[in-house]
């Protein structure tokens, strides 16, 4: 039995995701089909930064970074409890560039956008402050500017949990095996974990990330033989490294290298320091069957020689406790270096038969604007414009005035929260109750129900993992898998053993859904 949707919208990474909360939002019946797990490629392995990209600047993108500017400042506003600001300290190195270059930069960075929660950028004498501490004693002089952190996964699942909340059908471990376009819509398999489904959608939105372009080449049937890829993406690996904490501060580092690049160096789940990034080009066949990208050895050791250039201690590949690394599909804009190519987003139209969107590029920052500008042109394609509604609307989790009262500012209304959550649930580990109030805000009540104490959670499944928070993520955040859970939904499997991770994983066997 074929059912019937507005729009069918194919793959579940941040953009794909943040379309179906927005069509959904706007009244259309809304199906979302992603072959994998939410967040399970690009996603999740970002550099997890909410940032306007200051070195885009050397490369003109202006525009860019002022929308992503803009952007920071609404995100940052919409889930305080997944996103809040970090200052970043860059240190100066005459070889790399001027001062007065960096100072040019650095002004544009703060006055492109308007800014009301992120302060401003200044100098800092590395030699008289603990910023400094880390580094070597060549480095004598920095600069110091805001941007923000996002637990990139969540990001996505809070995307969908208000997509469904709003009406969509969200679907996981579902690829989309053929759509077939008509003259009024276009007619999808889609292979469930229940079976195959058969849908009916009067527009088509290809937001399948790394796998946008070889969609509509494999996938897509055209009408009359026309061709629905018009388009190249460039698909260019991002690794990063992880490895024990490299200073106690809790600023981050940006570092230029000679080869003109920069690499990031961020506290990380409070024991760790995250390092990167690369851009290594890969072909096309590296994802044939929606294979997860991997970090090479060279990847690992130009990370690690890059960080040893700055910090006194150097960091070595046996330093190195977890790897991840994600593909960004770049729109191919005939840039030699992968480096350089745009990390702005085109939405291509086509109206040659049923509607159709294609999504080409875009960065993580930048995903609810990119959303709005889809939802639009979509309702276009459809005959019927309907009224954004995005921009002041939280995120699920991320309207704390319950449990705070009138908020203030992001960071410190988290810290608010915090107190609120230990009031409330005074049975709670300190630890236990800051990692709940990140990763859930205002919704952790939906979380821990009626318990009163500790034992009412249920089993221990792991150091802090909870029966209790299994069973929540099962039943609302589509978690079929110990790697859904440790990975994406948390981080918890950098901190666990091999032993527990696999207790996560025999209890996942022993309770399915």
């Amino acid at each position: 039995m074929e059912e019937h949707f507005d729009v069918l919208v194919v793959g579940g990474g941040i953009n794909g995701a943040g379309i179906a909360r927005d069509l959904a939002g706007r009244g259309w019946k809304v199906i979302l089909a992603e072959a994998s797990d939410f967040a399970a490629h690009t996603s999740s392995s970002s550099t997890k930064l909410i940032h306007g990209g200051l070195r885009y600047l050397e490369y003109f993108e202006f525009s860019l970074v002022r929308k992503a500017l803009q952007e920071r400042e609404v995100l940052l506003k919409s889930a305080p409890h997944i996103i809040w600001p970090l200052r970043f300290v860059m240190p100066h190195d005459k070889a790399m560039r001027p001062a007065w270059m960096v100072r040019i930069g650095l002004f544009l960075y703060d006055h492109l956008a308007h800014r009301e929660v992120l302060p401003g950028s200044t100098s800092v004498n590395l030699r008289s402050s603990k910023l400094g501490a880390p580094l070597k004693a060549q480095y004598k002089r920095g600069f110091v500017y805001s941007d923000g952190w996002v637990d990139d996964a969540r990001l996505v699942l809070l995307n969908a949990l208000d997509a469904r909340d709003k009406g969509a059908e969200m679907l996981t471990r579902s690829p989309v095996t053929s759509v077939q376009r008509h003259a009024q819509g276009w007619t999808a398999q889609i292979a469930t974990p229940e079976g195959p489904r058969q849908v009916h959608a009067r527009a088509l939105v290809n937001a399948a990330g790394p796998w946008a372009e070889s969609f509509l080449r494999a996938v897509a049937q055209p009408v009359q033989g026309e061709a629905l890829a018009t388009k190249h993406l460039r698909l260019v690996k991002g690794s990063h490294i992880i490895v024990k904490r490299c200073f106690e501060h809790d600023h981050a580092y940006i570092f230029q290298n000679p080869d003109k690049r920069i690499i990031f160096a961020i506290p990380y789940e409070g024991e760790y320091t995250l390092i990167g990034t690369t851009d290594v080009e890969l072909a096309p066949a590296a994802l044939e069957g929606f294979a997860k990208a991997s970090i090479d050895e060279s990847e690992i050791a130009y990370l690690c020689s890059q960080a040893s250039r700055y910090f006194t201690k150097p960091v070595l590949p046996a330093d190195v406790v977890w790897t991840y690394a994600g593909v960004r599909p770049l729109l191919d804009d005939a840039s030699g270096d992968p480096s350089a190519v745009t990390r702005d987003y085109l939405l291509e139209t086509n109206t040659l038969g049923a509607p159709l969107l294609s999504v080409w590029g875009g960065k993580i920052t930048t995903f609810r604007k990119l959303a709005e500008d889809a939802a639009d042109l979509v309702g276009a394609m459809l005959g019927d414009r309907r009224s954004a509604w995005t921009e002041k609307a939280m995120l699920p989790g991320g309207d704390l005035r319950e449990w705070i009262g009138a908020p203030v500012r992001p960071d410190s209304d988290f810290e608010r929260l915090v107190a609120a959550v230990n009031q409330r649930y005074p049975y709670l580990p300190p630890k236990l109750a800051r990692r709940l109030a990140r990763a859930y805000g205002s919704r952790i009540d939906r979380v821990l129900g009626t318990a009163a104490r500790i034992s009412d959670l249920g089993m221990a499944v792991a150091p802090g993992l909870y029966a209790i928070e299994l069973r929540y993520l099962q039943r609302e955040e589509w978690a079929c898998s110990a790697d859904d859970v440790l990975w994406r939904r948390s981080k918890l499997g950098l901190h666990y053993s091999e032993a527990e991770r696999a207790a996560v994983a025999a209890w996942f066997q022993q309770n399915p859904l």
